[in-house]
């Protein structure tokens, strides 16, 4: 069930928060966690104020909430995109505080950002081969790998990437993350700015990569398809954690549906 303890931004009293001790025991293990995180861009002012998170391995697990609530901020911190006032962030036991992208990537970190996700003037295969860069002796084993996820991209192997659909971009954005074999993805609006049904299909793309093994944490604004899909789902206010339970939970959750969902969860 979803857990809430305290108020949120929109007055229900007291603070917002999830009860500490139930975020102890439930990482207990996880693949990817975060622990009392503070973080933020600008000195002295932080984005994230005490925030917590798990993902454990095969789960596939939302972060959705209104604008400004710190949700991308999450993601970005998790890939060293932010600065870590406080906390910890761990993939299996080790810290990933204050490590580079490229260490990151070579620990079994995937991140797609929400934006300059892909090398337009590149064909789609020099994409992929740009996601292999430290194991480009195994590019044929992965591309393979990434056209049985995604078989249109035999199809357009030799196509600038630039001159793709929004959706495709999207595929090949995945894919690119994919090809250093990751434990976990991390998915920022990856539905953003797209038509009603290229969403859709972004959302069975991420869905077919879980399905493979490969754990999965998606930021999206389209809260209700986002809570369709995942099996957890966190709900930020203000830099906090504010909700957490299933996505089923959270989607007849009165709280949640007042609050954050509004028509969309009847939709």
């Amino acid at each position: 069930m979803s857990k809430k303890t305290g108020s949120n931004a929109y007055g229900d009293g007291g603070s917002v928060g999830i009860d500490r001790e139930e975020h102890l025991s439930a990482a207990e293990g996880a693949l990817l966690r975060v622990d009392d995180l503070s973080a933020g861009y600008i000195p002295g002012v932080n984005i994230l104020n005490g925030c917590d998170f798990h993902v454990s391995e095969g789960e596939l697990v939302g972060i959705i909430g209104p604008n400004g609530a710190g949700k991308s901020t999450l993601l970005k911190a998790m890939f060293g995109l932010v600065e870590t006032r406080s906390g910890e962030i761990t993939l299996r036991g080790e810290s990933l505080v204050g490590r580079k992208a490229n260490q990151l990537v070579e620990l079994g970190v995937g991140f797609v950002p929400q934006t300059e996700n892909i090398f337009p003037t590149l064909t789609v295969e020099e994409n992929l081969q740009m996601g292999l860069f430290l194991r480009p002796k195994k590019f044929e084993e992965r591309w393979d790998y990434a056209t049985s996820l995604f078989p249109r991209l035999e199809d357009l192997r030799k196509q600038r990437a630039g001159s793709l659909s929004g959706g495709e971009r999207q595929m090949v954005a995945m894919a690119r993350a994919l090809m250093m074999e990751p434990s976990v993805l991390l998915l920022d609006e990856p539905s953003a700015g797209l038509s009603p049904v290229l969403q859709d299909e972004v959302f069975i793309l991420a869905k077919r990569i879980n399905r493979t093994g490969v754990s999965v944490v998606m930021v999206e604004q389209n809260a209700r398809r986002c809570l369709q899909i995942c099996d957890r789902a966190y709900v930020l206010d203000q830099g906090k954690n504010a909700y957490t339970g299933t996505g089923s939970d959270l989607m007849n959750d009165p709280h949640v549906i007042g609050l954050y969902l509004g028509t969309l969860a009847k939709a």
